[in-house]
């Protein structure tokens, strides 16, 4: 069987990591079965993927079934089950015959007496005494006499009343002699004979059973060693190159400080003269809406020598124009600033083409999250890197902003500071992140907007999904998901189709009869099953709940009592760089509700919770 395995794994699907059903193949060479595709590409929709190597297509393409492989397929099938490998001293269980019901059968021509026989002619039991005519009487010769039998009723066929002797394949079940006129295309058997060929075929496949389960559990043990080694190389390269963007990070993050302090300043200026003008032009009102209302007060005036001398002194007032002086930024420095930021810019877009072109990536750039479904997350054998690998190098730092740009210069007390951030991440430079996240504005955190849809592989039976799987509710009736390892079997829970490794996002939730449901992040490694499995009730997630009027932040079984608010919208802000979530409530403001502050050491996925009847979770389009 061990020259078999590679040949093995080619002739899988990489989504259902089972032996191919129905194969197809894509545009860009790969084959998988014909429903894991049309089910993967049902939930990610358009643009379509290849879930092997992320190839993408515009239009969903018209996909034929591959009958070279099929054929492929049945013949490695039936070469691995002549070759099954038992385990030693196996023998097959013996089919013994089945056990009688408790009590015994009464004869059916006294109905006091215990049967000693059964006539499958008669389709009566006898007793010793009225089955002796059988055993005289040559007219009974032909009869067919059996132990007793209880259920005597199954034998008859309930459409003809007729003796079942016959066992159709095709339909599974058992068949009268006229029924076989109903049966002709089918390759009908005696029951003896059926019973005992379905014998043989469930001994040979429950060999093959037992060679599949030996060998699944070399699989498993195989590929546990592969995934740890994988993990130690990848770590390893991580920590290498978290230490060199962590200072790049550090540099342009001064950078960016001084450039947006120069328009910062500059913005106070041309505002603080805004300010004086709106000030003279209040004035300047004030003194019209004055000098009206005088007007209005003299034409009321009944008395002509009253009103001409009041009439001449309101004609004497002045009435200047109003006049708004041009105010405009300095667009000089402004267009400075920005065309050495983009200077900069240019200078590490060009590094990272030229590593890109040394060493492609598999994943295409530019994607804001990398969709891991559960159900195809099977991947090939991971080959190990050689002992002579050379290591990578050092990303080139940027070079020094021109000097017409001075204020992209970095100020040697920032680059002493990013200097020190080379052993381990700067925790006084995170802390700056933060507080410049919680400062931000709603249209600011737009900026970190992604695209959230529910995952249907992961959904318990009492959540219901709908509207492109962007909503979730519960069901009135239990819904009928296929069981999948990722399916929430205790708590009525759906996990978002796409993870986050690195970068910022952010995403809205909009709750509808908000008093029992729940908002938050979670490793895909988190439970399934049992109470442990509920949001924030384990060291894999962070949420913030509403239970009734409560409202509680979650994580590790650790509750926070949060006060109450009016909002219906919540905002979550996901910081995997710099280890942090936040739970906004927003409404015409953005509102601090909870954060976590966190090292994260997996990928994270949108994780929510309904329970009530009525409770409706649904994820905002923020385009």
């Amino acid at each position: 069987m061990a020259e078999l395995k590679p040949l093995a794994e080619e002739l899988s699907c990489s989504i259902c990591l089972e032996p191919f059903k129905e194969p197809v193949t894509t545009p860009c060479g790969h084959n998988f079965c014909a429903l894991c595709l049309d089910e993967t590409w049902a939930v990610q929709g358009a643009p379509y993927r290849c879930p092997q190597c992320r190839a993408v297509y515009q239009a969903r393409p018209q996909l034929q079934k591959n009958t070279v492989l099929c054929a492929v397929v049945d013949q490695f099938l039936s070469i691995q089950l002549a070759q099954t490998e038992l385990p030693d001293g196996w023998t097959p269980p013996t089919r013994t015959a089945a056990p009688s019901p408790a009590g015994q059968v009464a004869c059916d021509h006294c109905q006091r007496a215990a049967a000693a026989k059964t006539c499958l002619v008669c389709m009566a039991s006898f007793c010793q005494e009225h089955l002796q005519p059988h055993l005289d009487s040559p007219v009974f010769r032909d009869h067919q006499l059996q132990p007793p039998i209880r259920d005597l009723m199954r034998r008859k066929c309930p459409q003809h009343n007729r003796l079942r002797e016959f066992f159709c394949p095709e339909h599974g079940e058992c068949i009268c002699h006229i029924c076989l006129m109903d049966h002709k295309a089918c390759s009908t058997a005696s029951i003896s004979q059926a019973s005992t060929e379905l014998e043989a075929k469930l001994r040979q496949k429950l060999a093959t059973t037992y060679s599949q389960i030996n060998g699944a559990s070399k699989a498993l043990e195989d590929v546990r060693a592969r995934q740890q080694d994988m993990r130690e190389a990848a770590n390893q390269k991580i920590d290498m190159l978290g230490q060199e963007y962590m200072e790049m990070k550090a540099l342009i993050d001064a950078s960016e400080a001084s450039s947006t302090r120069k328009i910062k300043e500059e913005e106070k200026r041309v505002s603080n003269k805004f300010d004086t003008i709106f000030q003279i032009l209040l004035k300047k009102k004030n003194e019209i809406q004055t000098l009206r209302e005088e007007i209005e007060v003299a034409l009321t005036k009944g008395d002509e020598f009253e009103f001409l001398e009041k009439a001449s002194k309101l004609q004497g007032v002045s009435m200047k124009p109003i006049y708004v002086p041009k105010i405009e930024l300095n667009h000089e420095l402004i267009k400075g600033v920005y065309q050495g930021t983009v200077e900069l810019k240019n200078v590490l877009k060009q590094h990272i083409k030229q590593s890109q072109e040394k060493k492609p990536e598999d994943m295409s750039p530019g994607d804001p999250a990398e969709y891991v479904p559960f159900s195809t997350s099977k991947s090939r054998p991971v080959k190990k890197p050689p002992k002579d690998e050379k290591k990578p190098k050092k990303p080139m730092p940027a070079s020094p902003a021109p000097s017409k740009t001075p204020t992209l210069k970095v100020p040697e007390q920032a680059g002493q500071e990013a200097k020190a951030t080379g052993s381990q991440p700067n925790a006084s430079l995170k802390a700056k992140v933060l507080e410049n996240f919680l400062a931000m504005s709603r249209p600011e955190l737009l900026e970190y907007a992604v695209k959230v849809i529910l995952d249907y592989n992961t959904a318990h039976n009492k959540v219901a999904l709908s509207e492109s799987y962007t909503t979730a509710s519960v069901a009135d009736i239990p819904q009928s998901y296929r069981p999948h390892p990722q399916r929430f079997t205790y708590c009525s829970q759906v996990l978002g189709l796409y993870c986050y490794k690195r970068g910022v996002s952010y995403w809205e939730v909009e709750l509808q009869k908000n008093n029992f449901c729940g908002v938050g992040i979670c490793y895909g490694s988190m439970e399934r099953q049992g109470p442990e499995s509920r949001l924030g009730r384990n060291s894999s997630s962070w949420c913030v709940e509403w239970f009734n009027t409560k409202i509680s932040a979650w994580h590790n079984n650790v509750e926070k009592t949060l006060p109450c608010t009016k909002s219906t919208r919540i905002g979550v802000l996901l910081n995997c760089d710099s280890g942090f979530v936040i739970f906004f409530a927003v409404s015409e403001k953005v509102h601090l509700l909870y954060k976590y502050k966190v090292d994260f050491t997996e990928a994270l996925y949108p994780a929510f919770w309904v329970f009530s009847a009525g409770a409706t979770l649904s994820i905002c389009s923020l385009k």
